[in-house]
């Protein structure tokens, strides 16, 4: 966007990304100032000017031309906005919501954060008890609010969903619908510019739409930074393994990292069998291509929803004479009783730790479990917001191996 500055910023939560934004506008805060100072010791060089002079510049510029100067009387200091637009949600009896913005986003470059993952219960303005949403209602929410942002003279509109809703739902087996692809559909028929989200099931997803753009984060150099914190990945007893075929890219990326083997757990499944919990499942049998005994493995994949097939594979490994299991997963879902079940399993040792990340809001009954790592991804989600904001280019976000290798020879120095 040409001629911008950080006052056009501006980011919506919905009731189920209200931690995740929140997180994310504290982020952008930092980063923005870090930036500035950065740009103020350039541009002093440049033009031969102290700093507060400078300082005085870009404010007494950026009251100029806005309609409601900064309320900071103090002129020597540089200011960042707030980001945050103020809003009121409605969630009527009938089950509708409404969304009122309390605040101008005409010609601003909106982007809006929705978790429709969050199942706890949420707060309503206009109702004494909480409300758990489902997937679907976070969906409606976050379409009545698009709309919101774009009838008030929105100049861009971005999504932010830290996990795609339906993104299992990418190809056809049968008579079913295509139904990831329609959710972005949806979205582009509405006005959005794009999407921003973490780890896609399946990156076919990204062709079907004419316009939207999809940028599909990866979480990899923050679960790199959360196991290296708790193993020495040039240890020569680390293997790493593959929980299935449609995970072999990933883990062959964290194999290429680390310099290690490579193996291949391979599922075959009862589709005649809808999988129930972590104990009923439709994974009929187990094996693996590779070596694992007396290894210590690390396993990663893109979502854990009721955990079945993690858990028996966890038992497969173990069976097989591994020391030590880490596995690290972007989307941890945790549906149903799967804490339980995997606290069941950390007491018999089925495994050392679990590495997930805040893209699913969780509250304490999962992050203060012993076994259990949170790998932070919002600053991730606020590096990205900026420079698409300034049209810069996010490479170096989404081809993070240089930064990868630099953390590895930090941590092996």
């Amino acid at each position: 966007m040409a001629n911008t500055n950080l006052y056009d910023i501006g980011i919506i939560a919905c009731p189920g990304g209200i931690q995740f934004a929140t997180e994310i506008i504290n982020h952008l805060k930092s980063i923005s100032t870090i930036k500035s100072e950065k740009r103020l010791k350039r541009l002093g060089s440049k033009y031969n000017l102290s700093r507060s002079e400078i300082i005085k510049k870009i404010n007494f510029n950026n009251d100029l031309f806005s309609l409601h100067p900064q309320t900071n009387n103090n002129r020597d200091k540089i200011t960042i906005p707030e980001f945050n637009v103020p809003v009121h949600f409605t969630y009527f009896a009938n089950g509708e919501f409404k969304t009122e913005l309390r605040a101008s986003v005409r010609d601003k470059d909106i982007y809006i954060v929705q978790d429709v993952a969050n199942h706890y219960p949420l707060k309503f303005p206009d109702l004494k008890e909480k409300s758990t949403l489902s997937i679907n209602d976070h969906i409606l929410c976050l379409y009545v609010t698009i709309d919101a942002a774009l009838q008030a003279g929105a100049k861009r509109v971005t999504v932010v969903l830290p996990t795609y809703p339906y993104s299992r739902q990418h190809k056809k087996k049968g008579r079913e619908g295509l139904t990831a692809a329609r959710f972005g559909q949806i979205l582009e028929y509405m006005g959005v510019d794009r999407i921003i989200t973490l780890d896609i099931h399946s990156r076919e997803i990204e062709n079907c739409f004419n316009h939207l753009r999809v940028e599909n984060l990866h979480a990899s150099y923050q679960i790199i930074k959360a196991l290296t914190s708790i193993i020495n990945v040039k240890d020569d007893k680390l293997v790493i393994v593959s929980p299935d075929t449609g995970a072999i890219d990933r883990n062959k990326f964290y194999a290429a990292s680390f310099e290690k083997k490579l193996a291949l757990l391979y599922k075959e499944r009862d589709y005649s069998k809808l999988t129930q919990d972590a104990l009923d499942n439709n994974i009929a049998d187990m094996n693996l291509l590779g070596n694992v005994d007396d290894k210590i493995v690390f396993m990663s994949d893109d979502i854990l929803g009721t955990g079945g097939t993690l858990l028996k594979a966890l038992n497969v490994l173990r069976g097989m004479g591994a020391e030590k299991i880490i596995c690290a997963v972007s989307l941890p879902f945790f549906t149903g009783h799967a804490v339980k079940h995997f606290e069941e399993a950390y007491f018999k040792k089925s495994f050392y730790r679990i590495i997930g990340t805040n893209a699913v809001y969780h509250d304490t009954s999962l992050l203060e479990r012993e076994w259990y790592i949170c790998a932070n991804v919002s600053r991730l989600f606020a590096k990205t917001i900026y420079r698409l904001h300034y049209d810069l280019s996010l490479s170096p976000l989404l081809d993070n191996r240089k930064i990868i290798s630099r953390l590895l020879s930090e941590n092996n120095a």
